[in-house]
């Protein structure tokens, strides 16, 4: 399979994984479709397996370790669409997932789940009615093993103490509660906030397939709110981590508003596919019983009224307490990263640039096709050259890839960067041109000499009112 690519119908952000015997790398332009590369590292029997199922495909891990034994053998299951789309079963385990049904009440009744919004690598996030405050909630119940001192809901109330309670006031997600829940897999720690609609990037996704981009107020909006947010988290002296368009969400005023019927229609009703064992036998102790399709939000069209809110706070640290590792998808890794293997709150900045840059382009300007150094070529010259005491750091990457450094020039001294030549080429709108500047200065390869989130912000701003005033003459 060395070198073969399969072509998978759903889009990602590129990922890269390793394994001791196979290499895998996922690799995405946005809206295209998205490619697998499978490399066989020991020449062995295959270790992932490729599931089609009703014309999508998807990958099956096959292998058995200490943390998961046949509950990630997909043949012992009935086969059914949910089964290859949703979360992996072999998270349902001691110390994982927490086994969740359409119907379920949690902390004495007060939460009734009514559909899944989504889940990720420790959290499965499920929407739930609360019966106490009748309004609409969305539960994020971690895994077991994350503990019950979550560092997520310790920096959540660290920054709802800086914004005196009113996180929703800082474009950042309102924590409503927190309760600690016991199952058949652990304690699982929950946390409560407010409802909110699709992720940017999922909209982001369905306007350019649609052939239909932001309207420019819009993306100034956005724009502001997300800097607005990000200023904040920096004045109160932590750092965001993971900033990406999927993890900013819009709020959900609107549809939250309408009948439970009416609701069900905009984000879909729920879809079930009970989960059953081939020989008969009851599905283990600690898996769900049924599978339940994330909500799609397919007829959502709020987002031209909707403020954003910046979500999951999982690898949030304090500034001067930073990480020794931060998880981040390749395409969006800051290059202090690559060159020097450090970073601090700064990397919001960079990370806070992509986004803007996706929101005005619909595109991502990294695909990270190969390793590090692949990333690095895409880097430089897209905003400036890369700094000299940069160079033996980027001479060791190419030298690690195999790669001669000489085949690899950058750009001349007075050549225009990569970014500016996209503007004047695919930026046609008057009032987005000027964001230019502001991804510019948040993208700069060194950390200090990036603008701050403020000054960021005073450029948006001024550019939001600059265009306010040309659309009102």
């Amino acid at each position: 399979m060395t070198g073969k690519y399969i072509r998978v119908t759903q889009l990602a952000w590129l990922r890269q994984w390793e394994h001791s015997r196979y290499s895998l790398q996922i690799v995405s332009a946005n809206s295209r479709p998205l490619s697998l590369q499978v490399t066989d590292l020991q020449k062995t029997s295959p270790f992932l397996s490729l599931v089609v199922f009703n014309q999508h495909a998807f990958l099956s891990t096959r292998t058995t370790t200490p943390h998961s034994p046949a509950m990630d053998d997909y043949s012992m299951y009935k086969p059914t669409n949910l089964l290859y789309t949703q979360e992996k079963l072999s998270k349902y385990r001691l110390g994982g997932y927490h086994p969740v049904c359409l119907g379920d009440t949690l902390h004495d009744g007060q939460y009734t789940i009514r559909h899944k919004l989504g889940w990720g690598g420790f959290s499965t996030v499920w929407l739930a009615r609360d019966s106490r405050n009748d309004r609409w909630v969305s539960i994020k119940i971690m895994t077991a093993e994350s503990g019950t001192d979550s560092q997520e809901l310790l920096n959540l109330r660290d920054l709802a103490t800086h914004a005196k309670g009113d996180l929703a006031s800082k474009y950042i997600v309102q924590l409503l509660d927190a309760f600690q829940h016991e199952g058949p897999n652990g304690t699982h720690q929950c946390l409560v906030f407010e409802l909110l609609g699709p992720c940017v990037d999922q909209v982001l996704s369905e306007h350019h397939d649609d052939g239909e981009p932001f309207e420019q107020n819009v993306i100034l909006r956005m724009c502001e709110q997300l800097l607005e947010a990000v200023a904040f988290m920096h004045e109160a002296g932590f750092c965001h981590g993971d900033i990406s368009g999927r993890n900013i969400a819009f709020k959900c005023n609107e549809a939250a508003q309408l009948s439970e019927e009416e609701f069900f229609e905009v984000i879909g009703n729920p879809e079930i596919d009970e989960l059953v064992r081939n020989d008969g036998q009851p599905v283990p102790k600690g898996m769900p019983s049924q599978l339940v399709k994330a909500a799609a939000w397919d007829t959502w069209i709020d987002e031209d009224d909707e403020d954003l809110r910046i979500i999951d706070f999982g690898e949030t640290f304090k500034q001067g307490s930073e990480p020794v590792k931060l998880a981040q998808p390749g395409p969006l890794r800051a290059p202090e990263t690559i060159f020097e293997d450090k970073f601090d709150y700064r990397l919001d900045l960079w990370r806070a640039g992509i986004v803007i840059y996706s929101l005005v382009l619909e595109a991502h300007p990294f695909r990270y096709l190969g390793g590090d150094e692949a990333l690095a070529k895409e880097m430089i010259g897209f905003v400036e050259k890369l700094p000299t005491e940069w160079e033996p750091n980027f001479q060791k990457l190419l030298l690690n890839a195999n790669q001669k450094a000489d085949n690899f020039k950058d750009s001349a001294p007075d050549a225009k960067s990569k970014l500016e030549v996209i503007f004047e080429e695919k930026v046609a709108e008057e009032s987005l041109r000027p964001l230019l500047s502001v991804i510019q200065g948040l993208m700069r390869f060194k950390p200090e000499d990036r603008i701050s989130a403020s000054q960021a912000l005073k450029l948006v701003r001024a550019i939001r009112r600059q265009s306010n005033e040309i659309n009102d003459g």
